[in-house]
């Protein structure tokens, strides 16, 4: 059997979840926000595209991957209005890399300014990661 490998966040700071687990060759980070390490969201929601695939993006080199090896991404919206931006933005953000399947959801809840969630998975790529011990 392969063990389950777990990432703390770098932040140091206790939560109910890793920020991501790899198993068999796959990364499954935790749920991606729109929050720099100083705390901040931006407030449009563009930047906070490009800021929540740098954090994606972060969360996969740790864990031996990246936006190239995404295999599927889930993206949650606050409103379709901010589809066209959003969209144009993403796609910015990959530049050459190949698009995964992407599924975008509208859902109402987010704290604060936020206006974008996502989660992933991905491929590993590279032997180097920063991984915990096995649990």
């Amino acid at each position: 059997m392969t063990a389950v490998q777990r990432l703390d966040h770098l932040d140091g700071v206790a939560r109910s979840y890793p920020a991501a687990t790899i198993h068999h060759g796959v990364v499954y980070p935790c749920g991606q926000v729109p929050v720099d390490g100083a705390g901040v969201t931006p407030p449009q929601l563009g930047e906070q595209v490009r800021l929540v695939l740098a954090n994606l993006d972060a969360t996969l080199h740790r864990a031996g991957s990246d936006l190239s090896a995404i295999l599927q991404i889930t993206v949650y919206l606050d409103d379709p209005a901010g589809f066209a931006e959003y969209d144009t933005a993403y796609r910015a953000e990959f530049g050459d890399r190949p698009l995964p399947p992407r599924t975008t959801l509208f859902v109402a809840g987010f704290r604060g300014a936020k206006r974008i969630e996502l989660t992933a998975m991905a491929a590993v790529t590279t032997e180097d990661s920063a991984t915990s011990s096995p649990h």
